[in-house]
C-alpha cells in the first residue's frame, strides 16, 4: 500500500536536498525517540541490523535494511517489522527540476499491514504520519529559504533545574575568555535550545557555517566552552568506511591505535590525519541528550556517500548518474574488493560485484553476483569537510593555550603527512641587552614574543614553543605560515628589532615532549637551519614553501632570489628562495 504527497517549490534541488534528506532532524522533529541497533555479522561479511523502540504506542522490533539514495534526487528506506502494525514500513522521497528554476518533490510512505490493528487503522496511521511529515517538510523549506530562523517548530527541550542560570553564567566566562570571539550567547542557546541531533555530536565547523561565522571564532568558542563547563570535548576514532564515531576517548592519551566498526564488519587503524576528530556535546548539567541517533543511516548521516543500491541476488540496476570530475571509490557494506576511480566527470560508470567485492565495468548498470543481498555505492574518496582532525587542532593556539596538558601516551607517536613550521630568532639580542639594559631588553623581547603570538593565531597557527628568542610556529597550511612570516617582518620594523625567519612544510612526526604536544623528525630540522640562512629582516623558504600552488600568489610582487646552501644533516646542497626585506608586506590575515 502506498500514499503520496507532492508539492512544487522555487528552490532548486541542490539547495533542498540537504534539508529534506536530513532524516535524522525529520525522525527527532516528528517525536520518534533515539534508538540504537544491534548489529550482527553473517558469514557471507554483511551485518544484520535489528532495533526495537516504541512509536506511536505500539512496541516495535524490526530489521533496518540499507537506506537507497541517489544523491539530490531520490531515497528510500524500508523496516521490516516482526512486532507492530506493519510488516513493512519506509519513505521513498523524489526531487526534480521543474524547468523554472524550481523543484517538484514527491513524498511517499509505503507499508504492508502485520497485525489486525494494521489492517484496520493502517491508512489512518500512514495518513497522520504523513501529515506530520507534509507539516515538517513546509517549515524546512520554509528554513532554506531564509523565512525562518529554525528548522522546525519544537518544543522546548526539558532542561535541568538551574540549567539557563548556569549556562548564563558559563557563556559569560566564554566572553571573558580570549577566545570567545562574541560568541558566549549564541553557543549557550546553541545548546539550551538547539535540536540533539545538532548537539550529538555539536562538529564547529558545520556550527560556524549556521552562525555565519569563521571556523577559527567558532572552533575556538567551542574550546573555550569546554573550559567553561558549557561542553564536553571527545576525541573520535572515525571508521575508514562509514566515518562514523565508533571509538572515543576523553583524552587523546586514552585513544588506541585501531578499532572495530560492527556497522562496517571491519578492523582499521588510527589515522591521525585524517580519522581522529575532535567533537563536543553538551554538559550534562546544563543539557543532557539521550545516547544514538534518530536515524542511523541516513542520506546525510553519510553525505560523503553519493549513491547508495540495495540490491537483491542476481539483481541487475541501470543508474544514470552524472557525478563532477574528482576522485570516488565503488565498493560494497560489507568488506570486500573495491575499485577506485579518477572520475574525468560526466557519466559514471557501472561495476559488477560478487561475493569477494566489486569490479568496473562500462556502462551505467550495476550487477549483483554475490547471491545474496548487498549494498553497492558510490563515495566521494575526500575525507569529510566537517571533521575538526587532530593535526587541526594541535596547530590550533586556542588549544594549546587552553589544554597544554592534552597529550599522547609516552612512546606513543602519530604522523601528519603535512604541516607549515615557521622558526624565527632575534637577530643580536646579547647587543641588545648590552645597549638598553635588562629591564628593558628583557620587556622589548616580552613584547615581541606577544607580538608573534598575536599574528600566528591570527593565520590559524599556533605557537609550539620558545626557545630562548626564537619561536617555533605550527601551521596547517603552507600559505598561512608564509603570510605569518611576512606580517611579522611588517610588524617587528616598528619595535627597533630585526628577526631572521625560516619557513619549511613537509611530513611529522607528533610527540610528547616535555609534557607538550611537539613535532619531530627532518621537517623541523630543515625549518629550524633554514632560519639559520636568514640574514635578519628577510625570509627564507623552503623549495616545497615556495613552489606551493597557494604560497605562489603572496610572493608574486615580493623581491626574491633562489639560493642553495650546504646543511648539516641533509646529504646535497638545499635550494631555497630568499625574500628580499625591501619587498615584504603584510598580506590580510
Amino acid at each position: 500500500m502506498r500514499r503520496t504527497w507532492s508539492w512544487t517549490f522555487n528552490l532548486p534541488p541542490e539547495e533542498l536536498w540537504p534539508v529534506l534528506a536530513d532524516t535524522n532532524r525529520f525522525n527527532e522533529a516528528m517525536g520518534l525517540p533515539p534508538y540504537a541497533l544491534e548489529e550482527t555479522p553473517q558469514p557471507n561479511g554483511t551485518v544484520l541490523r535489528r532495533g526495537a523502540g516504541k512509536a506511536a504506542g505500539f512496541t516495535l522490533e524490526w530489521e533496518e535494511k540499507p537506506y537507497e539514495w541517489i544523491a539530490g534526487r531520490h531515497f528510500r528506506q524500508a523496516r521490516e517489522f516482526t512486532k507492530g502494525p506493519f510488516r513493512r514500513f519506509g519513505p521513498v522521497f523524489d526531487l526534480e527540476p521543474d524547468g523554472a528554476g524550481g523543484s517538484r518533490v514527491s513524498y511517499a510512505l509505503e507499508y504492508e499491514p502485520l497485525t489486525l490493528m494494521g489492517r484496520l487503522f493502517g491508512a489512518r496511521l500512514a495518513a497522520q504520519a504523513g501529515g506530520v511529515v507534509e507539516k515538517r517538510i513546509l517549515e524546512a523549506v520554509a528554513f532554506a529559504k531564509g523565512e525562518r530562523a529554525t528548522f522546525f517548530d519544537l518544543p522546548a527541550p526539558e532542561l535541568p533545574a538551574g540549567a539557563r542560570e548556569r549556562a548564563a553564567a558559563m557563556a559569560g566566562e566564554i566572553d571573558r575568555s580570549p577566545y570567545g570571539n562574541g560568541l558566549g550567547p549564541r553557543l549557550a542557546e546553541r545548546v539550551l535550545a538547539g535540536m540533539a541531533s545538532d548537539l550529538m555530536p555539536l562538529k564547529p565547523k558545520r556550527l560556524a557555517r549556521d552562525l555565519g561565522v569563521p571556523q577559527r571564532a567558532a572552533i575556538e568558542a567551542c574550546l573555550a566552552g569546554v573550559r567553561a563547563g558549557l561542553l564536553t570535548m571527545k576525541w573520535d576514532l572515525l571508521c575508514t568506511n562509514c566515518r562514523g564515531a565508533k571509538l572515543s576517548a576523553t583524552a587523546l592519551s586514552e585513544l588506541p591505535r585501531g578499532a572495530h566498526c560492527p556497522s562496517c564488519n571491519i578492523d582499521y587503524d588510527r589515522d591521525f590525519e585524517k580519522n581522529v576528530e575532535l567533537s563536543f556535546a553538551p554538559a550534562p548539567t546544563v543539557r543532557p541528550v539521550m545516547a544514538g541517533g534518530f536515524c542511523l543511516s541516513g542520506p546525510m548521516a553519510t553525505p560523503h556517500v553519493l549513491v547508495q543500491l540495495l540490491l537483491q541476488p542476481g539483481e541487475r540496476r541501470r543508474v544514470d548518474v552524472d557525478l563532477p570530475a574528482g576522485s570516488y571509490r565503488v565498493r560494497t557494506l560489507h568488506p570486500g574488493i573495491f575499485v577506485d576511480v579518477e572520475h574525468a566527470g560526466g557519466a559514471f560508470p557501472g561495476a559488477r560485484i560478487g561475493a569477494l567485492g566489486v569490479e568496473a565495468v562500462e556502462g551505467r548498470e550495476f550487477v549483483n553476483e554475490a547471491g545474496f543481498e548487498l549494498a553497492a555505492l558510490i563515495e566521494d574518496r575526500t575525507w569529510t569537510r566537517e571533521a575538526l582532525t587532530a593535526p587541526e587542532v594541535i596547530s590550533l593556539q586556542v588549544f594549546r593555550d587552553l589544554f597544554a596538558a592534552a597529550t599522547l601516551r609516552p612512546g606513543d607517536e602519530a604522523g601528519v603527512s603535512q604541516v607549515a613550521l615557521l622558526f624565527s630568532d632575534l637577530q643580536g639580542s646579547t647587543a641588545l641587552y648590552e645597549r638598553v639594559g635588562d629591564s628593558v631588553a628583557y620587556n622589548m623581547v616580552r613584547d615581541h614574543f606577544a607580538l608573534l603570538a598575536g599574528i600566528v593565531r591570527d593565520r590559524d597557527g599556533a605557537v609550539v614553543k620558545t626557545i630562548g628568542d626564537a619561536v617555533m610556529a605550527s601551521f596547517g597550511d603552507p600559505a598561512q605560515a608564509v603570510q605569518a612570516a611576512l606580517a611579522m617582518q611588517a610588524a617587528i620594523a616598528d619595535h627597533d628589532l630585526v628577526l631572521k625567519i625560516g619557513v619549511h612544510a613537509g611530513a611529522s612526526v607528533v610527540v610528547t615532549l616535555n609534557d607538550r604536544l611537539d613535532y619531530f623528525g627532518s621537517t623541523v630540522n630543515m625549518a629550524a637551519r633554514l632560519q639559520g640562512q636568514s640574514e635578519g629582516g628577510d625570509i627564507v623558504l623552503s623549495r616545497a614553501v615556495a613552489d606551493d600552488p597557494a604560497v605562489q600568489p603572496l610572493l608574486a610582487a615580493v623581491p626574491k632570489r633562489d639560493e642553495s646552501v650546504t646543511l648539516k644533516g641533509f646529504d646535497r646542497p638545499v635550494p631555497f628562495v630568499r625574500l628580499a626585506p625591501s619587498g615584504l608586506r603584510p598580506p590580510p590575515p
